[in-house]
């Protein structure tokens, strides 16, 4: 199966110019709506003075905003499409591209596990190990992963497990899919009986109810696996599981957290996040883990977090100038825009 052109699509912006300097060719695949995460590598080859030919692919690109944002887009197969990889392979090997950059969670282990097929033809796939991403998309296997390695988070449990220990549990609990992703299906069950009349084709899980105020954790990890930068923000305001109002916050309590977790975590690459909540007393506690760019990661760039320019650097062969030197207290409002596509 080969990756497929979309159409007549173009991008509102072509490959950055700039009269002869380095050039590389990139792609984010399942680009879906993410168009602030597109700007943030066009800008990011602008300020290091590159020429960025910049790649979309998604299913249905035509109905992909973002596909319309890239110089140029391709169809391909659904992330859990055992051919998934490899059309995506050929796609990097016809159009020279040294940079992938995934963006959605059932793409990420195919994609790592076939991490050396993309660098024997030149390409750098921006994910972690298998390893961190089985842990990273099974909600239990977090919470274990967090325990095992005494990092605060809530208790968790399969939902059988909890109906048999049911009064050694503190209720109300929150209860989610656990693989499920943008908020999906996550609810509060107040007691017993109402745990018992969850009906789903899929594995739940049970944790303890935080409260307190939600914070994303973006973090920035190099070739190397090394932690270079972690930037949290508070989730003002959140819309179908990512956050429509936010502010980057200085916290001595996350920055722990991160730094903990950054000693843990399985070969760490490029841009991950995780999610927790703070408490009233400053207690933190993490409940989730993304291996890849979080919705929010807009507001770590704007504020100086620039990951999409050390992942440039990275993919030239420059060393990159990551630092941990963002500006807190800055706020990111989102709105609806659309895109407009024909006469």
């Amino acid at each position: 199966m080969r990756p497929q052109p979309a159409g007549q699509i173009v991008g509102v912006m072509p490959s950055t110019r700039n009269g002869g300097g380095q050039r590389i060719a990139m792609l984010v695949t399942s680009a879906g709506r993410r168009v602030e995460l597109l700007r943030s590598f066009w800008s990011s080859a602008a300020a290091l003075g590159v020429e960025l030919d910049l790649f979309a692919c998604d299913l249905r690109p035509d109905w992909s905003p973002a596909c319309h944002e890239a110089g140029r887009a391709f169809a391909v197969p659904r992330a859990d499409d055992p051919d998934y990889a490899d059309v995506v392979l050929e796609l990097c090997r016809d159009n020279g591209i040294s940079l992938v950059v995934p963006t959605i969670d059932t793409e990420l282990h195919p994609l790592a596990l076939a991490r050396d097929r993309f660098a024997a033809i030149g390409a750098t796939v921006s994910v972690s190990s298998p390893a961190l991403v089985g842990i990273a998309r099974d909600k239990l296997r977090t919470a274990e992963f967090l325990a095992q390695h005494h990092i605060a988070s809530p208790r968790s449990a399969p939902l059988d497990a909890v109906e048999a220990a049911a009064a050694e549990w503190s209720w109300p609990l929150l209860v989610k899919p656990a693989h499920g992703s943008s908020g999906r299906g996550v609810q509060i069950v107040h007691d017993i009986a109402e745990l018992r009349r969850i009906e789903s084709n899929e594995p739940f899980i049970a944790q303890e109810l935080l409260r307190g105020r939600e914070h994303t954790v973006n973090m920035f990890f190099d070739r190397s696996g090394q932690l270079r930068c972690a930037v949290p923000h508070e989730r003002i305001q959140i819309r179908a599981g990512e956050v429509e109002k936010g502010i980057t916050r200085r916290s001595p309590q996350l920055a722990r957290l991160a730094a903990d977790m950054a000693a843990a975590l399985p070969e760490p690459r490029g841009a991950l996040c995780f999610q927790a909540m703070v408490d009233d007393a400053g207690e933190a506690k993490i409940f989730e883990i993304n291996a890849r760019f979080g919705g929010g990661y807009p507001l770590a760039h704007h504020a100086g977090a620039t990951f999409s320019t050390w992942l440039l650097e990275e993919a030239l062969g420059r060393a990159p100038g990551a630092h941990d030197a963002w500006r807190a207290d800055v706020i990111m409002l989102r709105y609806d825009a659309a895109v407009f596509v024909g006469s």
